[in-house]
């Protein structure tokens, strides 16, 4: 198994992408990039710790590449808004990759570059990039929000909405149990 780890606003909205992916075995929502050791939501969510929220992914990367997550993630969130995502603003909110690995980094880089040659973004993009740090895992309440709060109002109004547009815009990488 290969680790990806991606901050592209709320967690929950991010988790709920990725574990949708064939070849991704886990997500794990949790909180890196900070100087506080072990955070808390409620420390990080000031915004002051310097902790994004992040998911931190296994995948196996014979099924599904780091580029075609990196592909994804570019395509389920803004890229372009620096510290906002959305209704969620905030220093936690940003979007950021943290690297594993220098292979990692070169494909992050790459991306970056090629997207903003082909202007797909009107905005240039502010995605940090960093290697990883100490990932610390967010409370149980936070993993898999989204299976298991579907009816609450974030889940309906939010989350959803960008899961169905991501089913139609990849539905080639979606796990085949969870295509209607």
């Amino acid at each position: 198994m290969q680790k990806a780890t991606f901050g592209g606003g709320c967690f929950w909205c991010t988790e709920a992408i990725f574990q949708t992916l064939k070849g991704v075995e886990k997500v794990t929502s949790g909180y890196m990039g900070g100087e506080l050791k072990h955070p808390t939501y409620m420390e990080i969510s000031h915004g002051d710790t310097g902790h994004a929220e992040v998911v931190e992914i296994e995948f196996d990367e014979e099924v599904i590449t780091y580029d075609d997550l990196l592909l994804i993630f570019f395509n389920t969130h803004n890229p372009t808004t620096l510290n906002k995502q959305g209704n969620d603003v905030g220093t936690q909110y940003r979007s950021i990759i943290f690297y594993h690995n220098a292979t990692q980094q070169q494909q992050v880089e790459k991306i970056i570059t090629d997207l903003s040659q082909q202007n797909v973004f009107e905005n240039p993009i502010v995605t940090e990039i960093l290697p990883a740090a100490d990932f610390y895992e967010a409370e149980d309440y936070h993993q898999d929000y989204f299976n298991q709060n579907q009816n609450k109002p974030y889940c309906t109004f939010v989350i959803q909405p960008i899961l169905n547009k991501f089913a139609s815009d990849f539905k080639e990488k979606i796990k085949p149990e969870l295509l209607g």
